[in-house]
């Protein structure tokens, strides 16, 4: 094979070189990760490549920032960065479940199964993975206009992300997200909740405004205005430079005062015309002159630049406007409206504050406090979760019993359908079911306790007549929780869903390689390293 492929190319094949080495790629990532699945998951401290640090138990982060270039892995975290861009939520569970596949798949495969045998019966178990799922429906959501079912559902997201805060936060969620849903709950879109860090204060000092947050402090004097007309520029509230370049000849004094008397003539009309439309609030995206700033202060008008593209973007959505590309008066359908617009001090951060006290907001700001920068982060990304999740619901507002609960239900389930089925296959379709039980073994692993006598007591629970027995991570009762629906603890159906469907067909997918080509890499001789003292055996 060696002999076809260019200088410097690599090949492995065969058992030993091509698929147990992929299975031990991906089992090594899924043990990085498996460590920070749940409430009592630890924390990774990652520095990416630009030496940015990151300290956070957010799966998607993770492996985001490791730049992992092992193509059987990088399989893996491609399947779980489509969940986390689909769903939003079960990223571990991606990682960690197609991670235990490819554990039991090397025992299978140490056993003598061929990997076509293992991967027919991982597809036939996962189809009926997905289709036992829909009988293990524990709750359903009745009303998404209720805060506080819709915080008891997101209970478990927040959980896993932020242990100890749940309580304060999902209340926060639940309000944001119910408090701009559309009258098609379908429409919902995710972007519409933002979050505002300001560094400061503790967790439960966070609060929502219905509207829009910006983190800097308004240009000039005016710092509060009621029923606010706003009219939006894009390009900069300034007399527009021209593109070429000219020269005047100025001869005298009276020529001299002329010449910038008709710029400060063309911009006080505009603001005159602004204050004859109503506008008293310009929101500029640009640059603002010294000159425009002093007309808008003497005709009261209240200036807030806003220099993210995006945040301007979301701005206009708030107050319904419609940004200007160019200096001039905006039609009466093109200016926002604001129920106050002022300046507050948060911590010792002064911000901007759009209001809305009306419930035709179409957006909603999440004030988020917190000691340090790094909480602040991760909150943002519990979150983010948790608003993903409401999203699902108004999909599909089934949920399952958390807590490892619905995991061990399948893998009796699963394991009792496999020993019904005639061929070698059983043999994969019940390694299958039991790769559902790293679930609840990192969850009892990550709370210290003795996974091995924890899972047993599970399975003697499920066995009992209990389907919604899960872990105690606070280790009460044994550290079994006897209904862990009771206690609300929920996954939504759909997550767990597409989680388990996406890390089946990785492992499927990456079982079906036997053979791995890797070409030599393009491009030259790698450069020497700059600088540095010479050593004494340097050539001159």
């Amino acid at each position: 094979m060696v002999d076809l492929l260019k200088e410097g190319s690599k090949h492995f094949s065969g058992l030993e070189e091509a698929i147990l080495r992929n299975c031990d790629a991906v089992k090594k990532l899924s043990q990085i990760v498996r460590t920070s699945l749940g409430p009592n998951g630890l924390n990774k401290m990652v520095i990416n490549h630009l030496e940015k640090l990151f300290v956070t138990s957010d799966a998607a982060t993770i492996i985001k920032e490791l730049e992992v270039v092992h193509p059987a892995a990088k399989m893996v975290v491609i399947a779980a960065q489509q969940q986390e861009t689909e769903v939003g939520d079960c990223t571990n569970l991606v990682v960690s479940f197609a991670g235990e596949l490819m554990t039991q798949a090397e025992n299978l495969l140490r056993m003598g199964l061929h990997p076509s045998q293992i991967v027919e019966g991982y597809s036939r178990a996962g189809r009926k993975a997905l289709e036992l799922m829909e009988e293990l429906t524990a709750h359903k959501v009745v009303n998404l206009a209720d805060p506080v079912e819709v915080a008891r559902c997101l209970r478990a997201t927040i959980q896993a992300k932020q242990y100890g805060y749940h309580d304060v936060i999902c209340p926060l969620i639940a309000r944001a997200c119910v408090n701009i849903l559309p009258r098609d709950p379908t429409q919902f879109n995710v972007d519409n909740v933002r979050v505002a860090k300001i560094l400061g204060g503790g967790v439960s000092d966070s609060m929502i405004v219905r509207g829009f947050v910006i983190t800097r402090e308004v240009e000039g004097t005016i710092k509060h205005v009621n029923a606010a007309k706003i009219a939006v520029f894009s390009g900069g509230f300034d007399i527009p430079k021209p593109e070429t370049k000219g020269t005047v000849l100025i001869e005298n004094a009276e020529q001299l005062l002329n010449y910038s008397r008709s710029e400060e003539e063309i911009l006080e009309q505009a603001v005159k015309d602004l204050v004859a439309a109503g506008v008293n609030v310009v929101v500029s995206g640009s640059s603002v002159g010294e000159l425009s700033l002093h007309y808008l202060e003497r005709y009261r008008i209240m200036l807030v630049k806003v220099l993210s593209r995006f945040d301007l973007r979301r701005l206009c959505l708030a107050v319904h406007a419609t940004p200007l590309i160019s200096l001039g008066v905006p039609t009466p359908d093109k200016l926002g409206t604001c129920d106050v617009v002022t300046q507050e001090e948060i911590g010792s951060t002064m911000c901007t504050i759009f209001r809305q006290e009306a419930d035709t907001s179409k957006l909603a700001t999440l004030i988020v406090r917190a000691s340090t920068q790094n909480v602040l982060d991760d909150i943002e990304r519990a979150v983010d979760d948790g608003v993903s999740v409401f999203k699902q619901m108004t999909k599909d507002g089934r949920f399952v019993a958390g807590a490892g609960a619905c995991e061990t239900e399948l893998a009796i389930r699963i394991s009792s359908w496999g020993e019904t089925q005639p061929g070698l296959d059983q043999y994969a379709i019940k390694k299958f079911a039991e790769a559902f039980e790293v679930v609840p073994r990192t969850l009892s692993e990550n709370s210290g306790l003795n996974q091995t006598e924890t899972v047993s007591k599970l399975y003697a629970a499920h066995q009992s007549g209990k389907p919604h027995a899960g872990v105690d991570i606070e280790g009460n009762n044994g550290g079994i929780l006897p209904n862990s629906v009771e206690e609300g603890v929920l996954d939504h159906l759909g997550s767990k869903r597409q989680a388990i469907e996406l890390a089946t067909n990785a492992a499927v997918t990456i079982l079906r390689v036997d053979q791995i080509i890797m070409q030599k890499q393009a491009g030259g001789p790698k450069p020497p390293k700059q600088g540095g003292a010479m050593d004494a055996g340097d050539d001159y």
